[in-house]
């Protein structure tokens, strides 16, 4: 049955247009799924932390460096008093000399069924903008709509989420930027947050005693444009439980991304993403994730489902 409804959902969202979005893409977001969703917030039964860096469009800014540059850092963690878990995720993107800041905090409220769990989860934070119209380089002086200094601004920013997991299955649906705030600028200027919608799905299938198959999908939609990741990995276990795993993913109307990354320890892992543009003009982007992980000491036992194997 598991399979069928990914299959299905896969086959649906297949048939929607993509563009660019206010929020930041991450091609490694099968191991990122915090930044999009806070009912994830707790799932793993530990304290788990992830710093993602991101060269989008490498050579085609000035000096021949990246187009837009994003760092993501996040942590999470199962708090048994509370019935859920809590995160953090913080989120800073640059474009030219226009950069996002956003901050969030998260709980998820957990229920937890025989053979599997549900988080549903609220965020609350900050969001942050600005331009620096210092460095521009306007065709015409004197342009009301261009600011000459430093312009910036910040609102409160919520987002909500809901994510069910099983050991080999998960799928999730979350929105951020959920009462679409208006960011008034320094210089009196308006920067306006349109609300996203965020639907994640993923499954872990056994090949043989050391090889699995990770498919999953990662779909972003503003309501009016859409992007849409389809992925795909093969997984290598050793002996002593580390990962190695290797894949490609598809990105709707862009192009293909190449998926490489290893268990360095039991709790550190290393990942890279690197886009090939074919669809489009835009050059190549570079993805690098760090993880670690930090085990919980509690006096009970862990059902299969808090540790899924697809992370």
């Amino acid at each position: 049955m598991n399979k069928f409804i990914l299959i299905i959902t896969l086959s649906v969202f297949c048939l929607i247009d993509t563009s660019a979005q206010q929020v930041p893409q991450f091609s490694q977001n099968m191991f990122n799924k915090l930044a999009n969703n806070p009912g994830y917030a707790g799932s793993r039964g530990l304290v788990a932390t992830s710093v993602l860096h991101r060269s989008q469009w490498m050579g085609f800014g000035e000096n021949n460096s990246a187009g837009a540059s994003t760092q993501n850092f996040s942590i999470d963690a199962e708090i048994p008093f509370l019935k859920g878990g809590v995160g953090l995720n913080i989120v800073k993107d640059d474009l030219a000399q226009f950069s996002n800041l956003g901050l969030q905090a998260s709980y998820a409220y957990r229920i937890e069924l025989p053979s599997a769990q549900i988080g549903m989860g609220l965020s609350i934070g900050v969001f942050q903008s600005g331009l620096d119209g210092s460095l521009l380089n306007p065709s015409q002086s004197g342009d009301q709509a261009i600011p000459s200094g430093d312009a910036k601004g910040s609102n409160l920013d919520f987002g909500t989420g809901i994510y069910f997991n099983t050991q080999d299955v998960y799928i999730g649906f979350s929105s951020l930027h959920l009462t679409e705030p208006t960011i008034e600028w320094t210089n009196g200027q308006d920067y306006d947050l349109e609300r996203h919608y965020f639907l994640i799905a993923g499954y872990f299938h056994d090949i043989n005693n050391v090889l699995s198959l990770n498919p999953s999908l990662y779909l972003k939609s503003d309501g009016a444009t859409s992007q849409l990741d389809i992925n795909s990995n093969i997984v290598y276990t050793n002996q002593n439980n580390n990962q190695m795993w290797g894949g490609v993913s598809y990105r709707l109307d862009e192009g293909i991304i190449l998926l490489a990354g290893m268990d360095i320890t039991k709790d550190l892992r290393f990942g890279l993403g690197y886009d090939l543009t074919v669809l489009n003009s835009m050059s190549n982007s570079l993805e690098i994730m760090l993880g670690y992980n930090f085990k919980i000491k509690a006096n009970k036992s862990l059902s299969g489902y808090k540790n899924p194997r697809f992370l």
